[in-house]
C-alpha cells in the first residue's frame, strides 16, 4: 500500500477554512459565487421601474415638506443623525457579531446607507405617527442620498473589508469606488427626482390628478420584477431563504428599534418616536437592487438581502403600524411646537 504524505495546514489557514463556514450560517458558505440569472433586458426594466418609483415620489417633494422640518427641528436632527450616522454603525456593529457570509455582509451594509423607502410616509400615516416630520425627512433622504449612500457605503463597506484581511475571495470589488456609485445613483436616483419636481411644478393639475396612479403603477412593475428574478432564480433561492429571512429579520429589528430608542432617550413626543422607527427602519431596496445589478454584477448574497428586505419590510412596516395605531398618544399640534417668538 502507497502511503501519501498528508500536507499540515498552518495555523492562519486553519482558523480561516473554520472560520469561513460563517458558524449559524453554513448553508451561506458558497453564496459568495453564486451570479443570479440575469438578462440586459431585465436590467433595463429594473432601472426604468427605479426611475418611475422615484419621479412619483418627487411629485410629492415640495418646498413645503422641507419647511415642516423646521417646525420640528430637534426630532428632524434626531431623524438625519439617526438614520444616516447611527443606523450604518450598529449595522457595522450587527454584521461583526454575527459574521455573515461576506457578500452578505456587504448586502445588509447597502441595505443601512440607502435612504427611507418610498413607503415610509403611508405606514407613518398607518401608525398614527407625526406625518409632516415624515414626509420633511423622506424628502431630506431622498434627496440627500446621492451622496450619504455612496459615502456610507463606501466607509462601512470599506472598514469591513479592511476589518477582514482575508475578504480577497469576495466576488465583489474590493475598491469601493465612491465617484463611480455616486454618479450612478445620481443617474438612476438624481435625475428623475429633479425630473419629477420640474413636472409637478410645471404641470400642477395633471401631477395632483395622476401621482397616486404612477406611484402604484410603479410599485406594482417594482414588486413584479423582485417576483420574476427569485422564480428565475428559484434553485439558489430555495437553499437560502431561512437564513437570509434569519438575517433579514434581524436587520428589520435593528434598524426599527434604532430611530425609536434615538427618540426615546432625547425624549420626543410619542409621535415623533413613531415617525423616527419607520424612517429609520424601512429602507429603499429598490436604489440597493440597482446598486447591486449595476455595480456588483448581480451577486448573489447581496441581492438575496436586498430582495427579501424588499418583500420584508412591507410586511413588517404594515405590522408594526396596526400595533402602534392600537396604542393612542396624544395628537401633535402646531400650538405645541416650540418656535422663536417674532422681535
Amino acid at each position: 500500500m502507497d502511503l501519501q504524505p498528508v500536507a499540515i495546514p498552518k495555523k492562519a489557514d486553519y482558523i480561516y477554512r473554520v472560520k469561513k463556514p460563517y458558524a449559524m450560517f453554513e448553508s451561506l458558505a458558497a453564496i459568495d459565487s453564486i451570479r443570479l440569472n440575469f438578462s440586459e433586458g431585465g436590467l433595463l426594466y429594473m432601472n426604468i421601474t427605479l426611475a418611475c418609483i422615484m419621479f412619483g415620489v418627487a411629485m410629492e417633494i415640495k418646498i413645503e415638506n422641507f419647511r415642516k422640518i423646521f417646525l420640528f427641528p430637534k426630532s428632524a436632527i434626531l431623524g438625519i443623525v439617526s438614520q444616516f450616522l447611527i443606523l450604518p454603525a450598529l449595522t457595522f456593529a450587527l454584521v461583526i457579531v454575527l459574521n455573515p457570509p461576506p457578500s452578505v455582509a456587504m448586502g445588509m451594509i447597502l441595505i443601512a446607507a440607502c435612504p427611507g423607502g418610498n413607503i415610509s410616509n403611508f405606514i407613518s400615516a398607518l401608525a398614527k405617527a407625526n406625518i409632516a416630520l415624515s414626509v420633511g425627512l423622506t424628502a431630506f433622504a431622498t434627496l440627500s442620498a446621492t451622496f450619504f449612500t455612496p459615502f456610507n457605503f463606501a466607509f462601512w463597506g470599506g472598514m469591513y473589508v479592511r476589518y477582514y484581511q482575508k475578504a480577497g475571495h469576495l466576488n465583489i470589488p474590493i475598491h469601493i469606488d465612491f465617484l463611480e456609485m455616486a454618479k450612478t445613483v445620481f443617474i438612476l436616483l438624481g435625475i428623475p427626482l429633479i425630473a419629477g419636481m420640474w413636472f409637478a411644478h410645471r404641470f400642477p393639475r395633471f401631477a395632483e390628478k395622476h401621482m397616486k396612479r404612477i406611484k402604484i403603477t410603479s410599485i406594482v412593475l417594482y414588486l413584479s420584477f423582485i417576483a420574476g428574478a427569485l422564480i428565475s432564480n428559484l434553485e439558489h433561492f430555495t437553499h437560502v431563504i431561512f437564513p437570509i429571512g434569519l438575517l433579514v429579520l434581524l436587520l428589520n429589528v435593528q434598524t426599527l428599534s434604532t430611530g425609536y430608542m434615538v427618540g426615546t432617550v432625547a425624549r420626543v413626543h410619542k409621535a415623533d418616536r413613531r415617525t423616527l422607527s419607520i424612517e429609520t427602519g424601512i429602507q429603499n431596496s429598490g436604489l440597493a437592487l440597482v446598486l447591486i445589478f449595476n455595480i456588483f454584477h448581480a451577486n448573489g448574497g447581496m441581492a438575496f438581502m436586498a430582495a427579501w428586505w424588499g418583500i420584508w419590510q412591507m410586511v413588517s412596516g404594515l405590522l408594526v403600524a396596526w400595533v402602534l395605531s392600537r396604542i393612542r398618544i396624544p395628537e401633535v399640534k402646531l400650538s405645541e411646537v416650540r418656535v422663536k417668538p417674532d422681535r
